[in-house]
């Protein structure tokens, strides 16, 4: 009897568990089955799941697939346009006809539309990530990578095609919150020769470069894990773009809100996604960023400059480095018989706007054919695998082209300019030879002259040797102000055209023109900054271009004054806004942390991304502007010091910076990094989160500064409370958390522990980032009741304003 029990009781378990399967995780569903709110379907190997989310705190309920082991990152939404709003019980299902349907109520709020199967359908999640549908014989009836979102997983195809209907692209979310299609569009497009592009609403923002025959010329990032396949169709034009799949190992990319691409890699030691590269990738990458007929060379100061025989068309926009307007012909072309080409090596080849294209014409016939078609501006070889066949044809301005470091030197493309402005039109490659008489008469005249400046300028700097020699040591290049030009922009350095005063001087607003808004930062008499920091922010400032760095216009010297003349930011500085009781409310969440995310990027531009490793090290909240749409840009460069591409540390004896933002290690031992920035990263975060001072931070509870406070309540789950109580009506509490822990890992008291700014920036802006636990923070102890911000300095300490200097003995 009890043996009978027993297989019936067995029985019955089995027969119960096989009809709840598909509710508690299974790979497949057949039809009528239904997963509801909080079940799920998984995987084969249970890399991902399906079923309805959440996303951030709006309340919306989406169906979609995401990661088992990091669930915040999902990369397909089958309704993304179409939330569930309310709290009704919602199903989803597969049909007897084969679609895939959301219903609720009875109402089918969602179909997949993929109607006529005649068997019994089976949906699949595969280990992919692909959602599929198949009937008996395991043919696809439909399956989710036929509908991108913001994500491409290996083997989900991005498809060129005439019929906007049937092309495959990446579309970002609205926000982190709203999965509905955003403004970025990442796409193939296909003109002859194949690109990738980035749109936003419909306007081109960045383009690859176009395929040639070996690669599609952006900057290479592949390799075994993400190698790209691509699908060509008769006519050799590019119909699928795919990334190849590769098993052992997961990888993404995503475009995300702002328009950027991002490649991901699991990293399965730290158990986190790994941010393998970032594009657009650096200031040529955007597009048409020299304007017409400008080329763009990233390693070069400015990064903009025109094509041979072309100059700025507006001279006044150029010095201030606005290169929109391009470049025109210093002398018109003599079609069809004074004209030659000058070759320029290892380029992105400009925009395909005007073009013609023959694949099996000879590279000589196609010189002769672009000398031919008066309207004909350069040409190159398309294909740089083709035996040195193929023409690619320009016609009218060329925009968007680059020199890329490193590129293949046989991807070359040549201009065409008139006879007069090459220096041997016979020779194609433009050697320099026979001079004509009038350039070797110039020359000559030039020559003497200079000799009688040298010597005149011998006696005038026997009289001014002090001033005379600092200028020889200078290479500022920078456009130079006169002094009466910025006077008068001043109205003579007005007291009420005063806008900020700093270590270096005091800052006045000045107008060029009626148009033309600028900052003055003028040199003081009493500076503690004298002229080798002055120096050290012309000669490195001047190298760096970023979207969120101040834009550096130019200088003035003029005897003993010394000037900088930057952008002017209508919104001032950041501690002007958030430590103001009226003031901080400009500044809702959304707001603070695009803030945040901004100075990371900067931030991570001069540690990682520019061509010089650069540590600013005296980050903090008055040395970031914003701008009229309060976009943050980091400033002051005075004290900022390069590193060598393989140099991690170097130690100063000279301590510079400012108290409450400088690292243990920086302020004590004289030794700073890319960490010491980050410690000051940390600092500006929890201060923008709480609207708090760190210097000065005074509580009723104890004697700590806002770090260690923020220690506190971060060990006593009561993190939230660090908060500005101001933003209670915008916050978004996921956010709020994730800045606050990652800003408490960048002040961690060992600079070994601290994150460098790449992991800083992914951690921020990724919503299933695993973030490790804080250690204690750097100057965790409590201080004493005295009001340290009337401490009176040592004779080893001086304080300037907001700078600190403090000399150090070696130990």
């Amino acid at each position: 009897m009890a043996s009978f029990l027993f297989t019936t009781i067995f029985c019955a378990l089995i027969y119960l568990a096989d009809f709840f399967m598909f509710s508690v995780g299974t790979d497949t569903l057949s039809a009528n089955q239904t997963i509801a709110d909080g079940q799920t379907l998984i995987s084969q190997n249970q890399n991902f799941e399906l079923g309805f989310f959440y996303p951030g705190t709006s309340g919306n309920r989406f169906l979609g697939i995401w990661y088992k082991d990091t669930p915040d990152v999902v990369v397909w939404v089958a309704n993304r346009n179409d939330p569930i709003k309310d709290s009704d019980e919602v199903f989803f299902k597969v049909a007897e006809n084969g679609s895939l349907v959301i219903i609720r109520d009875e109402t089918i709020i969602w179909s997949s539309n993929s109607t006529g199967v005649t068997s019994n359908p089976i949906l699949q999640l595969l280990n992919t990530g692909n959602l599929v549908l198949v009937d008996k014989t395991s043919d696809f009836l439909w399956q989710s990578f036929d509908y991108p979102g913001d994500t491409r997983l290996p083997g989900m195809r991005m498809v060129y095609n005439s019929n906007p209907g049937l092309e495959k692209h990446l579309t970002s979310w609205k926000s982190n919150e709203n999965p509905s299609s955003g403004s970025f569009i990442y796409r193939i497009e296909n003109q002859g020769l194949p690109e990738m592009v980035i749109l936003r609403d419909g306007v081109k923002i960045y383009r690859s470069g176009t395929w040639n025959g070996v690669y599609i010329n952006v900057p290479t990032f592949y390799n075994l894990v993400y190698k790209p396949g691509l699908v060509f169709d008769k006519d050799n034009k590019l119909i699928s773009f795919y990334d190849s799949y590769n098993n052992s190992i997961l990888t993404r990319l995503t475009i995300d809100q702002s328009g950027l691409l991002h490649r991901y890699t699991m990293n399965e030691r730290k158990d986190g996604w790994n941010l393998v590269y970032t594009i657009p990738k650096d200031p040529c990458d955007d597009y048409g960023k020299c304007g017409p007929n400008g080329i763009c060379r990233v390693d070069k100061v400015p990064i903009c400059e025109c094509m041979e025989g072309f100059a700025p068309k507006f001279k006044p926009d150029w010095d201030f480095q606005d290169w929109s307007g391009g470049c025109t012909r210093i002398t018109p072309l003599s079609c069809p018989n004074g004209d030659g080409f000058l070759e320029v090596t290892g380029v992105k080849y400009p925009a395909m706007l005007g073009f013609w294209l023959n694949t099996s014409m000879s590279f000589s016939e196609c010189r002769d054919e672009c000398l031919r078609k008066c309207n004909c501006t350069a040409y190159a070889q398309p294909y740089i695998n083709n035996g040195g066949s193929g023409c690619l044809m320009w016609f009218g301005d060329l925009i968007d082209t680059r020199v890329l470091p490193g590129a293949d030197m046989n991807q070359n493309i040549y201009i065409r300019l008139p006879v007069s402005e090459l220096e041997s039109p016979s020779d194609p490659k433009n050697k320099k030879k026979n001079r004509p008489a009038k350039v070797v008469l110039i020359s000559v005249a030039s020559g003497i002259l200079i000799s009688v400046v040298l010597c005149v300028g011998v006696f005038v700097l026997a009289r001014r040797k002090r001033q005379a020699a600092e200028r020889k040591s200078e290479d500022l290049e920078l456009p130079s102000f006169s002094f009466a030009t910025i006077a008068a922009a001043t109205n003579n350095f007005s007291e009420e055209n005063i806008i900020g005063e700093g270590g270096f001087g005091p800052v006045y607003k000045g107008n060029l023109s009626s148009e033309e808004e600028i900052a003055v930062k003028r040199l003081s008499e009493t500076s503690g900054q004298g002229f080798e920091e002055f120096k050290n922010e012309v000669i490195l400032f001047a190298k760096l271009q970023h979207s969120n760095l101040v834009r550096l216009l130019g200088c003035c010297i003029n005897g003993d004054e010394r000037m900088l003349i930057y952008e002017y930011l209508h919104n001032k500085s950041l501690d002007y806004l958030i430590f103001d009781q009226n003031r901080r409310t400009m500044l809702t969440w959304p707001k603070r942390y695009d803030v945040i995310m901004g100075i990371a990027r900067g931030m991570l531009y001069l540690h990682q991304d520019s061509r010089l490793k650069i540590i600013h090290r005296d980050l903090k909240t008055s040395n970031i502007l914003l701008d009229e749409t309060l976009n943050p840009k980091i400033s002051d460069f005075g004290l900022a010091r390069t590193f060598r591409g393989d140099q991690f540390m170097a130690r100063t004896r000279r301590v510079v910076g400012t108290y409450g933002y400088m690292a243990p290690e920086y302020a004590i031992d004289g030794k700073f990094s890319v960490k010491s920035d980050v410690f000051s990263l940390g600092v500006v975060i929890l201060e923008i989160v709480s609207g708090k001072k760190n210097r000065g931070f005074n509580h009723r509870d104890h004697h700590h500064s806002l770090l260690g406070h923020a220690w506190l309540l971060w060990k006593d789950n009561k993190a939230l409370e660090l908060m500005d109580e101001c933003l209670n009506d915008s916050f978004i509490e996921s956010q709020v958390k994730r800045c606050i822990q990652v800003g408490l890992l960048c002040i961690q008291k060992l600079a070994e522990d601290r994150p460098v700014m790449s992991s800083v920036l992914f951690m921020l802006g990724c919503e299933g980032a695993v973030l490790s636990e804080p250690k204690e923070p750097g100057f965790f102890m409590e201080r004493s009741s005295v009001d340290v911000e009337n401490v009176t300095p040592t004779s080893k300490d001086s304080i300037r304003g907001t700078i600190t200097i403090t000399e150090l003995e070696p130990r």
